[in-house]
């Protein structure tokens, strides 16, 4: 195992947005595809189940209802059902959201922080340069990042865990192209890197259940697709990434990773193929 202590690991989404395939994936298709929003729940023998993102929530499009902010909805259509926030997915499941001890945030976009609000009791990790990237934008350039601060609970701050000021850092597995994780609850159960492109500061995480090992890695791409078959996103892609560069760094890592070690599973938070292999269709 990559990590020291095993979790239980669901896969789920909430709601999803469409797009052509082909801003996504050089070479694909023009025709819109569905994006599941993804996020997953992991179940930690001590500190109970940790959420890591949260697609999208109905907030959502009341934060969206005005200009500039709806905007966004028209540029990225969104579908969104009654019941399938992640608050609702876990109640069905027999967990409250004041269970959730800690939502761990891969970055600020929308469809990864949309119900963060439903979790009153939980505390926020995630790395402090990523939510400086968005915090002090003005209305215009926060839509251009994806950002509605509407989404974040007004005691945010103080419920806050920024990672590089908390957790500690250890090695990784050898082979990999990172030299250190963030230990992320000091017992080597969740190990966040930092993959950065997408968005500034973003994180991806290692974490082991069932027998396997997994990599969350949010959105360095977009579909399991793009690193297998070595395609990246169109070059238009670009106007909505924080640093190019850093993105085809962190791109060209996954593929590493993906040689190294085939029986990793790599887990695009967008991706319907990993949901469909590895998705529970519900909460274990």
């Amino acid at each position: 195992m990559m990590t020291s202590i095993p979790v239980t690991v669901s896969l789920l989404s909430a709601g999803y947005c469409v797009h052509p395939e082909v801003l996504t994936l050089r070479g694909g298709t023009y025709r819109p595809v569905a994006f599941p929003a993804g996020y997953a729940l992991l179940r930690h023998p001590q500190h109970g189940p940790i959420l890591f993102d949260t697609g999208y929530s109905a907030r959502f499009f009341q934060e969206t209802a005005k200009l500039p902010a709806s905007l966004y909805r028209h540029i990225t259509p969104v579908v969104f059902k009654d019941g399938e926030s992640a608050r609702e997915r876990l109640r069905k499941a027999g967990i409250q959201p004041e269970a959730i001890r800690y939502v761990v945030l891969s970055h600020f976009h929308a469809d990864h922080i949309g119900g963060v609000r439903d979790f009153p009791k939980a505390q926020f990790i995630y790395l402090r340069k990523s939510y400086e990237a968005v915090s002090r934008l003005g209305p215009i350039k926060a839509l251009r990042a994806g950002f509605l601060p509407g989404l974040l609970p007004e005691d945010f701050a103080a419920r806050s865990l920024p990672i590089d000021e908390y957790s500690a850092k250890r090695p990784l597995a050898q082979g990999l192209p990172f030299g250190e994780a963030y230990d992320l609850l000091r017992d080597g159960s969740l190990l966040a890197v930092e993959m950065s492109g997408h968005a500034s500061g973003m994180i991806g995480l290692f974490v082991s259940g069932g027998g396997f090992d997994y990599l969350l890695c949010a959105d360095t791409v977009w579909s399991s697709r793009a690193f297998r078959e070595n395609r990246r996103p169109h070059p238009a892609a670009g106007l909505i990434m924080s640093d190019r560069k850093e993105y085809r760094l962190n791109f060209d890592r996954l593929r590493q990773i993906h040689e190294r070690f085939p029986g990793l599973r790599i887990v695009p938070s967008h991706c319907r193929e990993a949901l469909a292999l590895w998705g529970t269709g519900g909460v274990k």
